[in-house]
């Protein structure tokens, strides 16, 4: 298990037609990567997450509760499949496609738990929730059906609180130490998925 890469990004304005009531909206969604296998630089990583990394509305990411984002590489393909088939357009996304500040290769939802404890590089985190998509990240995808996607294939990534602070690089190993190992992120998707009322998502 290793980090790929670490991407950052500034809130910006999306646009598009995928929310009934706006035809732009703020976000920082659009993250580039900055240190990768390619391109090993040291990233400053605080308590907030990735120095100078920004998001638009604190209430549903970023904080100490939501300071880093992770994705795995794994469901890359999935992703680039399913919006050449939409889009009728060649998709090969770039790291960080997804808003990730963390893409990494060799963990998925089904084997990370809430609680759980990752070390990578030099540095520790806690597991604390599964991402949870909105109309922000159809606009980003310039799919409509994205978030909904993103939903149905458990494919949604999770949040880390950081716990140790420092600088962190590209191609560091992973190691998760277990916790409780209650829910998995997994296992929350499927929650949320059931419930079946995603009002946010406007597909």
């Amino acid at each position: 298990m290793r980090l790929l890469s670490i991407s950052s990004g500034k809130v910006t304005s999306l646009f598009g037609s995928h929310h009934p009531n706006y035809d732009r909206v703020a976000s920082a969604i659009n993250k580039k990567s900055i240190s990768n296998l390619h391109h090993l630089v040291p990233v400053e990583i605080n308590r907030l997450g990735i120095a100078g990394d920004e998001q638009a509305d604190l209430s549903v990411h970023g904080g100490l509760e939501k300071a880093i984002y992770v994705y795995p590489i794994e469901h890359y393909a999935f992703w680039n499949v399913l919006l050449t088939r939409e889009t009728k357009k060649p998709v090969d996304l770039p790291l960080g496609a997804f808003g990730e500040n963390f893409t990494i290769e060799g963990l998925v939802e089904t084997e990370v738990f809430v609680g759980d404890q990752m070390q990578i590089g030099n540095l520790g985190f806690t597991v604390v929730k599964l991402r949870e998509p909105c109309f922000k990240f159809n606009a980003k995808m310039g799919y409509k059906g994205a978030a909904k996607a993103m939903l149905q294939s458990g494919f949604s990534g999770w949040y880390l609180r950081v716990n140790q602070t420092g600088t962190l690089t590209a191609d560091s190993d992973i190691k998760v130490i277990p916790g409780e190992r209650v829910t998995s992120i997994a296992d929350q998707n499927k929650v949320l998925f059931n419930r079946g009322n995603q009002t946010n998502l406007w597909d």
